[in-house]
């Protein structure tokens, strides 16, 4: 009895038919065939297939039909379709109703058979489920983020093109990255690409590589990004960064499978997955003139849209707990949240997102004592960590004001009882670089805090009210070192 994967052919064309039924015969696969959907639909209920590759239009229907009923049953079967040359609409609908991917018309043989392998490769009998190993970003039991990994786990058993929409830091990259490792195309390249990093001038080379001696400085042949990711997926993040010119031979390269590399005369073929990322809208891009719409329906295939942290807060816990498990020293005590520490960051915006939420809890280590973050450690800003005081009321605008009248200074609040605060200095000409004045004057202070102490760095924490981690972050930071003698 034969052990060969099988695979139903689905063409009302009998050349067709027969052309797809030996290239697949002399890959090693046992081959059905059929001319139409009735008797599409009399073969599956008949045996068990690996694969079902269909025309789209049969005489008594759609090969849409056919993709659509079997999305429906919860079989295992991936289904691909044959869509004639430039039915760009027809391969894009036959994808968001759960055809695995697309053959175009006229049929290119290599293509055939790289998208038949990979479909091969995703029909294996579902196991238990495997331990998440998703980075810190990706996790937490919030509905969001269970609703997340669910579509993740769907989206993986496609060759769709997916666009990943959300905030900066919201972990677009990592969700591109856990849709390749539940693919069947995890053993094979992921390569991810910054669009609006790469200089326009060096885009096309980038991409799609250039031979030896194709301009100056080419002095050895070199592959692309494409020819990189052959068999795996890449990933286009901020493509809305892309140029316009850059666009037309970036729609080429995804319809016809195939990039050309600058200095030759033939084409070669590449089998990647894309995903794209951005956070803007690509839709208003569109509107605006600045992306091309033909591009756009081309990666907007299916939408991934990530959650902001501010919307999961719930999930801090868990986040915080894995983001200090990573940053712990090795072998040393395990850093912790102090008492009022998650109520204090639930306050607080995350307009980065989780990739801020680790830069906070890294810097406040640095602050902290013995590893044991204090919400002062946080250092956040517009968080309610404590209710606010009454505000005076301002005064009632003056009937006109001149356009050129000072704007006034708004007067430091009073300092708490007990601690030093010393008068603002001279604010009448204002710093051209904040940054860097700021920077000046807390080298300034933390110097002469050294200088009345000896040196003593611990006593020095205590006169600025500081933390010594903190104070050595700060010297560090500054390039402060203690003078030789």
């Amino acid at each position: 009895m034969s052990t060969s994967p099988r695979v139903l052919v689905v063409d009302d064309e009998d050349d067709l038919r027969d052309l797809l039924e030996i290239t697949l015969l002399k890959m090693g696969l046992d081959v059905d065939g059929a001319a139409d959907l009735r008797s599409a639909r009399a073969q599956l209920a008949a045996h068990e297939y690996d694969l079902v590759l269909t025309d789209m239009r049969l005489p008594d229907g759609l090969g849409l039909d056919l993709v659509r009923e079997i999305a429906a049953s919860g079989r295992n079967l991936p289904v691909a379709v044959v869509t004639a040359f430039g039915s760009a609409e027809n391969a894009v609908v036959a994808l968001k109703a759960g055809a695995f991917d697309y053959v175009t018309k006229p049929l290119q043989l290599d293509q055939l058979r790289m998208m038949v392998q990979s479909a091969l490769k995703l029909n294996v009998p579902s196991g238990p489920a495997v331990p998440s190993t998703v980075d810190s970003r990706l996790k937490g039991q919030s509905a969001a983020m269970q609703a997340l990994r669910a579509q993740i786990a769907r989206l993986a058993r496609s060759m769709a093109p997916i666009a990943i929409t959300g905030e900066s830091g919201s972990g677009k990259e990592l969700a591109a990255r856990e849709i390749h490792a539940q693919g069947a195309r995890a053993d094979k390249p992921f390569i991810a690409v910054n669009c609006g990093a790469i200089p326009e001038a060096l885009m096309e080379a980038e991409f799609f590589g250039y031979r030896k001696g194709a301009f100056t400085g080419a002095a050895d042949e070199r592959d692309g990004f494409f020819q990189a990711a052959n068999g795996g997926t890449l990933m286009l993040d901020e493509v809305a960064d892309l140029p316009l010119p850059m666009q037309v031979k970036l729609l080429r390269a995804i319809q016809e499978r195939r990039v050309r590399k600058i200095g030759a005369t033939a084409e070669e073929p590449v089998d990647v997955r894309i995903v794209s990322a951005t956070h803007q809208d690509l839709a208003r891009c569109v509107e605006q003139g600045k992306f091309r719409q033909d591009l756009f329906y081309r990666l907007n295939v299916i939408e991934l849209s990530l959650p902001p942290l501010r919307e999961r807060l719930d999930d801090l816990p868990v986040l915080t707990d894995a983001i200090l498990a990573r940053l712990s020293a090795p072998g040393g005590p395990p850093a912790t949240l102090g008492p009022g520490v998650l109520d204090a960051l639930r306050g607080y915006s995350f307009p980065g997102n989780v990739r801020e939420l680790e830069n906070i809890l890294e810097r406040a280590l640095a602050f902290s004592n013995d590893g044991v973050i204090g919400v002062a450690d946080l250092a956040l800003k517009g968080a309610r960590l404590a209710e606010p005081q009454a505000a005076t009321p301002a005064p009632a605008p003056a009937a006109s004001v001149p356009v050129e009248a000072p704007v006034p200074l708004v007067s430091p609040a009073p300092a708490p009882a007990g601690e030093r605060m010393p008068p603002l200095p001279d604010l009448s000409v204002l710093p051209s670089n904040l940054p860097a004045y700021l920077e000046r004057v807390e080298r300034e202070i933390i110097v002469r805090a050294l200088d009345q102490t000896q040196y003593n760095r611990t006593q020095a924490a205590q006169l600025l009210g500081i933390s010594f981690r903190q104070l050595r972050y700060q010297m560090q930071k500054l390039g402060i070192q203690e003078p030789e003698g």
